[in-house]
């Protein structure tokens, strides 16, 4: 085999791909379609993993949250019965815990039934879905900032003064060009006045709206009695994180006396430790992808085996005029190898843009997903191909190659 010869065949087989356009396209198509969804699903993959990364680290290096169930998973039956954090828990967290800055409870809307829906009211614009909360002043310190305006006190949620801070969109779509500041809106039925505008979060789910309306924490108590389940955020000091979690939960497990040989019956949660369970997730789900894929990749690779068996057997008298001329074995293995790998890596580069289109098109319809097609993925892809087209390959030329080059030569 000399580099001469494999240019040959690579000239043949782009020569043959040529004669049979149709053909040759309807043999890889099985390959064009699985590389395609696996670069273009891997990188909508990559783009969440990146936006949702960065969405949990905006929380912040030193903040904790803490829940009766885990923040990223859903809630058992075992977990939905447990007792709701309280109000007590979080002043004896503050108190208790050195490594501990400050503590702000968050009373939460959601939490009142599946199907509840709030809803935001300003002279008959309606905003349906906001994402109602009590809280208090600490709050801000976890990376909230004010477009416009302040944020509450302590001292109005002492009182249960009705005022609210409502995020960007909220302002935007219920206000519309109005100065949203000192406005008086309904809140569920409640009059509540606008004293600020939130920043957006410094990042963002694709396409997430920020339709937040934080109220102060005993002005919710006062609007909702019955609501009872808190979420804890709590701030560690600089280069305390772990000290933090460990007090943290020190603390939570004497407050609802669990026994010393049970587990933990909450939640405690790091921006680092959201992440690592959200790209268990998405590993699950590129796994899934691939094993999907192979069976694109499969189907190619039987449809090449299948049009190289036909090849070989339309080519048998041409297999057998080279055998005669001196064509030894290994020229007529690497002629038809050389013509299934040249076929299924045009077939991985065609999956290759379709796999860029479809990243290119999530990104439009997500402009806040950030889909990149990394360059391991295309050369891999690209590889995958080729080993498709020899592993699939080496049949039909093994064939090719054992025929007799007699009778080829009387083959009609």
């Amino acid at each position: 085999m000399t580099l001469a010869s494999v240019n040959a065949g690579i000239r043949l087989a782009l020569a043959t791909t040529r004669a049979h356009k149709m053909r040759s396209f309807l043999t890889v198509l099985g390959v064009i379609i699985g590389t395609g969804a696996v670069i273009g699903v891997g990188s909508i993959i990559a783009g969440l993993d990146g936006a949702i990364s960065n969405i949990l680290r905006s929380f912040g290096p030193n903040t904790i949250i803490a829940l009766k169930g885990p923040v990223m998973a859903d809630w058992t039956p075992e977990i939905l019965r447990r007792k709701p954090l309280t109000l007590e828990n979080a002043r004896a967290i503050q108190e208790r815990c050195p490594a501990v800055e400050h503590v702000s409870p968050y009373l939460a809307a959601w939490a009142m039934t599946v199907f509840e829906i709030h809803k935001a009211r300003y002279k008959g614009n309606d905003l349906y879905n906001v994402d109602l909360g009590g809280t208090e002043e600490g709050y801000a310190a976890g990376g909230t900032t004010m477009k416009a305006g302040r944020f509450f006190t302590d001292q109005e949620s002492a009182h249960h003064v009705p005022v609210a801070v409502i995020g960007a969109d909220v302002a935007r779509q219920l206000l519309e060009t109005a100065d949203p500041i000192n406005k008086w809106i309904q809140v569920d039925g409640h009059s509540m006045q606008v004293i600020g505008v939130m920043d957006p979060p410094a990042a963002s789910m694709p396409g997430q709206q920020d339709l937040r309306v934080l109220v102060p924490y005993f002005t919710m108590r006062k609007m909702f009695p019955n609501l009872k389940e808190h979420m804890l955020v709590i701030v560690a000091y600089p280069g305390m994180i772990d000290q933090a979690v460990d007090q943290v939960r020190a603390v939570l497990r004497i407050e609802r006396r669990v026994p010393y040989s049970s587990p933990d019956t909450f939640s405690i949660s790091t921006s680092q430790s959201m992440i690592e369970r959200f790209r268990q997730v998405t590993g699950v789900v590129a796994l899934v992808m691939v094993v999907l894929s192979s069976i694109g990749l499969l189907v190619g690779g039987i449809g090449v085996m299948n049009i190289m068996l036909v090849s070989v057997t339309e080519r048998t008298r041409e297999i057998g005029i080279r055998k005669a001329v001196g064509a030894r074995k290994s020229d007529i293995i690497v002629q038809f190898l050389t013509e299934a790998v040249v076929l299924t890596m045009l077939g991985g580069i065609f999956g290759l843009i379709l796999g860029w289109l479809i990243s290119r098109a999530a990104g439009l319809i997500f402009p806040n997903l950030p889909t990149t097609v990394p360059l391991w993925t295309a050369v891999s892809s690209v590889l995958v191909s080729v080993g498709v087209g020899l592993f699939f390959g080496i049949w039909p030329a093994g064939r090719a190659a054992r025929l007799d080059p007699v009778v080829a030569l009387r083959y009609e």
